[in-house]
């Protein structure tokens, strides 16, 4: 594993481009997108105000949801959810209260080398806007895993 450049959240056209899958949940076709894909509601850190991202799921388990934060430790729905971490999923046509927690990085590492052979487009495509040269081996994927950040979506209990 090489990290080749440190990329910046996309801004402009490309920003616009990135936010089009909001627009299928505001119109109801988030089914479209499966159960990979989901609408995270969270809370501005400076404005205090609802925002939106939709993002992967990288995992899914009894514990409840993970992300990657694709453009690392300085993208806006990453630090908005360790300021605030109360939010709202919005994933295979369902609506759930969750907590937000950072993952420690050697746990990320494994989610990753797990990741990597389940989704190996997905992964090698995540590893190129991160900015990593990979080899395709699980080590790569794993040291790749040390480098971005994860976040696990716990659910509230029903009627919490």
């Amino acid at each position: 594993m090489e990290i080749v450049k440190k990329p910046a959240p996309p801004t402009g056209l490309r920003r616009r481009l990135w936010r089009l899958p909001i627009a299928l949940y505001r119109v109801g076709l988030d089914r479209l997108l499966g159960q990979r894909i989901m609408l995270l509601t969270h809370t501005g850190r400076v404005s205090g105000r609802p925002r939106q991202a939709v993002i992967e799921v990288v995992q899914r388990d009894e514990q409840g949801y993970v992300a990657a934060s694709g453009f690392g430790r300085h993208a806006d729905w990453y630090r908005n959810v360790l300021a605030d971490p109360e939010v709202t999923l919005h994933v295979g046509g369902r609506a759930l209260r969750a907590t937000a927690a950072p993952i420690p990085d050697e746990q990320g590492a494994e989610i990753m080398a797990a990741y990597a052979p389940r989704h190996p487009a997905a992964a090698r495509q995540l590893c190129k806007i991160m900015g990593f040269a990979v080899d395709g081996s699980v080590a790569d994927y794993r040291e790749v895993g040390r480098h971005i950040p994860f976040v696990r979506f716990t659910p509230h209990a029903p009627g919490a």
